[in-house]
């Protein structure tokens, strides 16, 4: 039974479908101004987790992620450099989906924009003026925080308590200090789209309440994003969805939200010079081992990002890797039919309930992965007792804990490179294998300075050679 934490509540939750056997997804996206930094991966990450366990568990998912592709933070970045704010979010939004392929993110079912969804953005803010939840002032439009009465439930605060949130100028003209923007009049210089109340744009809020209900209908699973997010982003889309659909049953069923990042212990802030680009850290470690580090953690809880932890991070992907190197070379070498493998085969499912039972609760992925650790022990162990000679593997229970093993990392989006460099390169395959062959025959003809001269020169360009009384074997 999936349980989920659900934000709006502060329980954990057995999660229904809407529809059984369906799952609608929104998930806030990214403002395309800058290069997609690490607190932006985590999210996309921990998303894409869950979108393949659920698929698991046999759910057809429907996923929909905004591009806030207008923005102050756009328009800034395009005046200084001179181009237009189309030119930067498209900029940018490549460079997100660059990245996030790298880390594995699969792509979701729709990614609609700000800037191509302004007729309903407009005839939203037009329906909560008409429902009484809204009103202009001076092309300006605001949302009425007091005409809701539910307002503040997601994050728990009072409105009496409550300053101006991010993104929201204080005005005196506004009927109460937390009414926020629906729809902004243009300034000098500034795009603008045609509305009811002159020249404008959408405030922060509105488009992914629209966006989300245009995609998914007035009530759907699943809505996600950053802890950072709780207020006043969602907070405000409760407010306003609720407000426009007349039901305080509508809009999103379960809210989740992934911890804060910081570095070094401190917050992340480019003001303190610990801000750090994904593609940065992909030039320095390879992709696997930071969607790694991501998924290690349980997606709620707050992850210090630092080269410390990276290399950890590294060094606990290595020992899954070798688990998987040792797993398919038993499974090259294992003979049919003897059942001499029947008690790793039965380790296996063990590990593989454990694993479900840890992802079925939250998505936790950090026990999750403590199953996987136990299982490659157990591979590792029957490994050297197969190399030394004192058993026999049974090759149709090897292949069930391939199964299990690959299952694994499938779901976790994890050792998936090994899988895809044994796909496409065959060449090297080809080339490796008669490498090893050489190799043997020098070995055979005793003539050993060729063969450590194989095996030291191999090593020198990342390759190492493993010899073992079942034979020789090589990995990257």
């Amino acid at each position: 039974m999936l349980k989920v934490y659900n934000t709006l509540t502060r329980t954990k939750e057995e999660f229904k479908p809407v529809v059984p056997g369906h799952v609608s997804i929104y998930v806030c996206g990214v403002t395309p101004y800058n290069e997609p930094h690490i607190g932006n991966a985590r999210p996309f990450v921990t998303w894409d987790v869950i979108k393949r366990f659920l698929r698991k568990l046999g759910y057809k998912v429907k996923h929909v992620q905004n591009f806030t592709d207008i923005d102050d933070k756009i328009i800034r970045t395009a005046n200084e450099q001179r181009v237009g704010w189309k030119d930067i979010s498209d900029k940018y939004i490549a460079a997100y989906f660059a990245v996030m392929d790298k880390l594995g993110v699969g792509r979701a079912d729709i990614y609609p924009r700000v800037s191509e969804n302004m007729v309903d953005i407009i005839k939203m803010v037009s329906g909560l003026i008409k429902k009484g939840f809204a009103y202009e002032l001076d092309g300006d439009v605001y949302f009425s925080v007091e005409k809701f009465h539910g307002y503040g439930k997601l994050s728990g605060r009072k409105l009496d308590d409550m300053q101006a949130g991010a993104r929201i100028e204080v005005d005196d003209r506004k009927h109460h200090p937390m009414d926020f923007a629906l729809w902004k009049s243009a300034k000098a210089g500034e795009p603008y789209w045609e509305s009811p109340w002159g020249k404008g744009r959408p405030g922060w809020h509105i488009e992914c309440s629209t966006m989300s209900l245009k995609y998914l209908g007035k009530t759907f699973d699943f809505h996600g994003g950053g802890s950072d997010l709780i207020f006043p982003h969602h907070e405000n889309e409760i407010a306003q969805s609720q407000a426009y659909c007349c039901d305080d049953h509508s809009f999103a069923r379960y809210w989740l939200h992934n911890g804060f990042i910081t570095i070094n212990q401190e917050k992340m802030s480019k003001s303190l010079n610990n801000f750090f680009t994904v593609k940065d850290i992909l030039a320095k470690y390879p992709a696997e081992v930071l969607r790694y580090f991501l998924v290690a953690t349980h997606y709620r809880s707050p992850l210090d990002f630092s080269d410390e932890r990276l290399k950890e991070a590294e060094a606990g992907l290595a020992r899954l890797k070798n688990a998987q190197d040792n797993l398919n070379d038993l499974c090259n070498t294992a003979k049919d039919g003897d059942g001499s493998t029947v008690q790793l085969v039965q380790f296996a499912q063990d590990a593989k309930k454990g694993f479900y039972d840890a992802m079925e609760d939250d998505f936790n992925t950090a026990l999750a992965l403590a199953n996987m650790f136990d299982l490659a022990k157990k591979i590792n162990i029957y490994y050297q007792t197969v190399t030394a000679g004192d058993t026999a593997a049974d090759k149709d229970d090897i292949e069930k804990v391939v199964a299990v093993y690959r299952e694994m990392t499938d779901i976790l989006g994890i050792l998936q490179a090994d899988k895809q460099e044994k796909n496409d390169d065959k060449i090297v395959n080809a080339l490796m294998d008669l490498i090893i062959a050489v190799r043997e025959d020098a070995r055979h003809n005793k003539d050993w300075a060729t063969s450590d001269k194989i095996r030291d020169d191999l090593k020198t360009i990342g390759i190492i050679i493993e010899d073992s009384p079942t034979g020789a074997r090589w990995k990257r």
